[in-house]
């Protein structure tokens, strides 16, 4: 082999690594694939509210919820629940759906201590997250896996099956995120926004 073919051959396998390299898949996104691909549904969130229950059926069912006092209201529109049961301390979660189509599509939900305060160490947010992420796999089984961004600033622990992928994050000083999306209506949003 001539010295040109040499450095030919040494420019495509060059390449190819590259393009390899950059095209090379995360584990978050292995693992939506995989769990897209098993074709199942897995709507149910919790209180007997599930992704793609409609709109009417949501509020018919949280305004029983509200008469038998197991829901309140929240702040602004927000639905309130006592969720102290499951944890150490008093700890209420906040939600209200995401609405497509008349369905529900998406689900973010604040969990606070209720007794939180600033000089409070017990009550703090990164306790909150270690609790909220053992109540989660109480609820929903173990395999959240953690997903740390580049620099570091942010941390979001990440559980997907079937169709429901539950996200989870700090959200602020005093409160964690959780957010249940349906992946399968998510891509059909992104596709047709393209």
């Amino acid at each position: 082999m001539n010295k040109r073919s040499l450095a030919i051959s040494l420019m495509v396998l060059t390449m190819v690594f590259l393009y390899s390299s950059c095209t090379k898949k995360s584990e978050y996104q292995n693992l939506v694939e995989a769990e897209l691909a098993t074709n199942v549904r897995k709507d149910s969130l919790y209180l007997g509210i599930s992704l793609q229950m409609g709109s009417k059926e949501f509020f018919v069912h949280c305004w029983d919820m509200n008469k038998q006092g197991t829901l309140t209201n929240g702040v602004g529109n927000q639905i309130k629940y006592d969720a102290s049961e499951y944890f150490k301390k008093n700890t209420s979660m906040h939600f209200y759906p995401k609405f497509v189509d008349g369905k529900i599509f998406e689900m973010p939900v604040e969990f606070k201590y209720d007794d939180w305060a600033l000089w409070n160490e017990e009550l703090s947010v990164e306790n909150l997250m270690e609790e909220v992420i053992d109540v989660l796999e109480s609820w929903y089984g173990d395999g959240f896996i953690k997903m740390v961004n580049e620099d570091e600033t942010k941390t979001v622990w990440v559980k997907v099956d079937g169709n429901r992928r539950i996200r989870v994050y700090r959200q602020s000083v005093s409160s964690v995120a959780v957010v249940f999306t349906d992946l399968i209506k998510l891509n059909e949003i992104n596709s047709e926004k393209s």
